[in-house]
């Protein structure tokens, strides 16, 4: 009887613990999001505030939603290490010195997100184009499409094998490669199409970190937990994680 314990006992102890939810330590990473239109309003959006809210305690990050664009002032972006665009649109009215306030909060170290139609915003003020890295041009493709992963090894990528989904894939009105770091792109035979679209890159800005994500345009992207991974891993990263 003691050979049989013995043996059950080695047995046993060997059996994997099951995992401790863990608590991030460090500071939050405090993130303001302006989901403001201007034009095209996508039905994404809601899904984007209750993911993104609801992943935010397991990951280190706090969201505060918006659609205020008195929010945008030096005093009230101190409270913030990210502003993220998500799924703007149009010519949002801000005033100059609201200009000046988000630029100067990028450019003195801090972080910005755009996601999807954030590249479909603000076509007048050319700084924020510079910021965004592009602006948008057409979105020939709403379809079933390869992502490319380019650089996994980028703290902001999120994953790092390609992936297939079905989204709106945008093109823009300048190739924004030259100007930024290329993390993915679409596998543009996957749609029937020929050339090269970047879908997500990131970019220093000033002293600060810019990111952008074309998907986004679905729901069901928002829940796709490779997407998550992805604007997880960018908030991190502009936050200065």
């Amino acid at each position: 009887m003691s050979f049989v314990f013995f043996v059950v006992s080695v047995c046993c102890s060997r059996m994997p613990a099951a995992p401790t939810p863990s608590v991030p330590t460090g500071p939050v990473t405090r993130v303001l999001m302006l989901t403001a239109t201007a034009g095209f309003r996508h039905d994404s959006i809601p899904t984007a505030r209750d993911v993104l809210t609801s992943l935010g305690p397991a990951n280190g990050f706090t969201i505060t939603s918006t659609e205020d664009l008195s929010a945008f002032n030096t005093a009230n972006l101190a409270n913030f290490e990210v502003i993220m665009f998500a799924m703007t649109s149009g010519e949002l009215a801000f005033t100059v010195d609201q200009q000046n306030a988000l630029l100067a909060f990028v450019n003195g170290g801090k972080g910005f997100i755009g996601t999807h139609s954030a590249t479909d915003t603000l076509y007048g003020w050319p700084d924020y184009g510079r910021l965004v890295g592009a602006y948008f041009n057409d979105h020939p493709w709403t379809q079933q499409g390869r992502v490319i992963v380019e650089d996994a090894s980028h703290p902001a990528a999120g994953v790092r094998d390609a992936f297939t989904l079905e989204e709106e894939f945008y093109t823009f009105r300048e190739n924004p490669r030259s100007r930024v770091q290329i993390l993915m792109r679409l596998d543009a035979s996957s749609v029937g199409a020929t050339g090269d679209f970047p879908l997500v890159w990131t970019q220093s800005f000033g002293s600060g970190r810019s990111y952008y994500n074309a998907l986004g345009h679905f729901p069901a992207t928002w829940r796709d937990v490779r997407f998550q991974s992805q604007i997880v891993a960018a908030i991190k990263w502009t936050g200065g994680r």
